[in-house]
């Protein structure tokens, strides 16, 4: 990461494999203009609804898998 990224409040692209999985705001005392934040949210918005739709996935597989995995991470941090 280049140095001074947080003091001149860079946002920060994060991809994986090659494609924008999100984006890193290093200020979060700063806010973002309301239609910045419409255009990111409705941008991300598509890209999850494709992700889902070219796996096709269901509204039901995502809710179960989501339970699963919390009922793994509260089982796990029961251990602790």
């Amino acid at each position: 990461m280049p140095q001074g990224c947080y003091e001149r409040r860079i946002p920060i692209l994060v991809t994986r494999r090659g494609r924008l999985a999100g984006i890193f705001f290093p200020s979060p005392e700063a806010t973002l203009p309301i239609e910045l934040k419409r255009e990111l949210f409705a941008v991300l918005s598509a890209e999850v609804a494709r992700q889902i739709s070219k796996r096709g996935l269901t509204e039901e597989e995502i809710l179960a898998d989501f339970r699963s995995w919390r009922t793994k991470r509260r089982e796990a941090s029961s251990r602790r």
